[in-house]
């Protein structure tokens, strides 16, 4: 069985109009649709002693990822608060907490046993991908993160390398794709939101448009499209059959409010939020 392992970033995503928060962050969402995927997935990070970290080791033992490289540190768990526009989530204040760590040498041996990493942009961890990627294949989301010196540095180093392009017409989303497998990434995902998504290798792309669906909250659909593209990448399925799955499987996920489900009553302090008419 194909076996992934997500290191980095977590936070329980606080949605006030609900008075809910959920299990959140892209390394870990990553690590829990891999293993709806099919795949073997663990989780390496950090959370802190308090209701939101147990609400995500719930959520990750309930999911059947294994966590025995997942801290347990004194301080908060990350949050980050969630506002909604016709659907599009809206990050309106966040702290990290204790997320931000540094592997060590007991998380690099264990790593060594499966196929691939990933690792996105906003965890902190650029200064470890070398290492990574030379032991397993390495899934990096830059996310929006598009400035070159940053791409050329990583996408040597990418197994696969993903963007969200979602701001971008369909020739300059292309476009995007074949600078980053230029920089060396074998593959290149770029998610397009509501216009779909390319995959690319060389110089062969493949497109999917999205899947129509009654949009609740669009928060883990780029997530969602990460794991089912590396998941079948590593299981060797073809790759336009790995977008059509992709699409489907990210258009369930905006149907249902929170990225991977386990709601539960918001029990963190975020303080004073802005209003949404204050952040246009």
């Amino acid at each position: 069985m194909t076996r992934i392992v997500a290191v980095g970033d977590n936070v329980v995503d606080c949605y006030q109009s609900t008075g809910q928060m959920f299990p959140g962050g892209s390394c870990l969402n990553v690590s829990i649709f891999a293993h709806r995927f099919g795949a073997t997935s663990a989780y390496i990070g950090a959370v802190g002693q308090d209701a939101a970290g147990d609400l995500i080791r719930a959520a990750l033992a309930e999911e059947g990822v294994i966590t025995e490289r997942l801290r347990v540190l004194p301080g908060p768990t990350g949050y980050c608060v969630i506002g909604h526009r016709n659907g599009d989530r809206i990050f309106l204040t966040f702290d990290l907490g204790v997320s931000i760590f540094r592997p060590d040498d007991g998380d690099v041996e264990f790593v060594r046993s499966f196929d691939a990493i990933h690792i996105g942009q906003s965890s902190g961890l650029d200064a470890d991908l070398k290492r990574f990627s030379a032991m397993v294949r390495l899934s990096y989301d830059f996310s929006t993160r598009r400035d070159v010196a940053h791409r050329e540095s990583i996408a040597p180093l990418c197994f696969l390398a993903s963007l969200s392009g979602g701001d971008l017409d369909r020739t300059d989303a292309i476009a995007l794709l074949r600078r980053t497998v230029a920089a060396g990434a074998q593959w290149c995902l770029v998610t397009r939101g509501e216009n779909g998504a390319l995959l690319g290798t060389g110089e062969d792309v493949f497109e999917t448009a999205a899947v129509p669906v009654k949009i609740v909250d669009t928060l883990g659909a780029g997530d969602t499209f990460i794991a089912r593209t590396l998941t079948g990448l590593l299981q060797g399925e073809a790759p336009q059959e790995i977008l059509s799955a992709a699409a489907q499987a990210a258009a369930e996920t905006c149907t249902r409010i929170g990225a991977t489900g386990h709601a539960a009553a918001m029990a963190v302090n975020v303080g004073t939020i802005p209003a949404l008419k204050d952040i246009d």
